[in-house]
């Protein structure tokens, strides 16, 4: 087993550097067998991966069972777990009907906001259940920007009811040593810097904005955190998928068919790492962890 570098968030808790990401594990973009699931987890255990990320939303729940299942045979204080609230799923009650959005796969559970009190520790108290585990050591606040509340009307009113009610709850498992750390998992920037001005946050892991395709965070969002001693996890380090297929037709890019001009970008930044015999997806998994405030990066989605 090799050995990877750890580094701390402010609470004391200690991230290996390279973490796993688990969107994968409820099928986002393929199917993933069982097998290839265990699989996958073991080599990334073997690889000396101690940092595993999921959420409720992965597969609605699917992540979920099948993380647990793999690290219920683990010693609990031999790994860090992160899981986020947000969402409260509840089993769908018409099958035929059932949409599944983007996943591939996943459980036949239905999801609603919810950033309330109750919310948010129906959620945790949910996710220990579905991982079979008695604790988790990272709670994020999941999908609380414009990437999922497409209006100022929508984000502002979830926003509000984090800071009248739901903080409350992550506030008071934190202080009570129910989890080691609070944060934020987020898809774009723009809501980052309300949130750090509204709660007090350990760390917030962003799903795009720091890669070799993307670096406005350096602008605004990154001063912030370093200002209130907020840790950055990076995901979607491959901008999800860009990076390792290269510039090829259909590749993705943001969840989405890469633009003409992302294909441009990212074939100039190949052709550099040609010249300097580097592999695309190795740059892009070294390049986030050059920054002083990132503690992490879990390839997944």
């Amino acid at each position: 087993m090799s050995s990877i570098p750890k580094r701390s968030l402010r609470t004391g808790v200690e991230l290996s550097t390279l973490g796993f990401g688990g969107a994968p594990l409820g099928e986002l973009f393929d199917p993933v067998s069982e097998t290839e699931a265990q699989e996958t987890l073991q080599a990334a255990w073997d690889a000396g991966i101690r940092y595993y990320d999921t959420a409720p939303f992965y597969g609605y729940g699917k992540s979920e069972h099948r993380l647990g299942h793999f690290l219920r045979q683990q010693e609990r204080k031999d790994f860090i777990l992160s899981s986020k609230v947000g969402r409260v799923l509840t089993a769908t009650r018409d099958l035929d009907s059932f949409d599944k959005g983007g996943w591939i796969g996943g459980l036949p559970f239905d999801y609603r906001f919810d950033y309330s009190y109750d919310g948010i520790m129906r959620s945790w108290e949910d996710s220990l259940q579905r991982l079979g585990l008695s604790s988790i050591d990272v709670l994020l606040i999941h999908d609380l920007d414009s990437f999922f509340h497409d209006s100022e009307q929508r984000f502002s009113a979830h926003l509000n009811q984090l800071i009248t009610s739901g903080w409350r709850a992550l506030d008071e498992l934190r202080s009570q040593g129910l989890i080691k750390a609070v944060g934020t998992g987020l898809n774009r920037m723009g809501a980052l810097p309300r949130l750090i001005d509204a709660v007090d946050l350990d760390l917030s892991i962003v799903a795009m904005p720091y890669t070799l395709l993307d670096q406005e965070v350096l602008e605004e969002e990154f001063p912030l955190c370093e200002e209130h001693g907020v840790r950055i996890v990076i995901g979607a380090v491959f901008a999800s998928g860009i990076l390792v297929s290269g510039p090829t037709e259909g590749a993705r890019y943001a969840y989405n068919t890469a633009s003409p001009e992302i294909l441009d970008k990212t074939r100039r930044i190949q052709e550099v790492c040609q010249r300097h015999d580097v592999p695309l997806p190795a740059a892009a998994m070294q390049f986030p962890l050059g920054h002083p405030l990132v503690s992490a990066i879990i390839p997944g989605a």
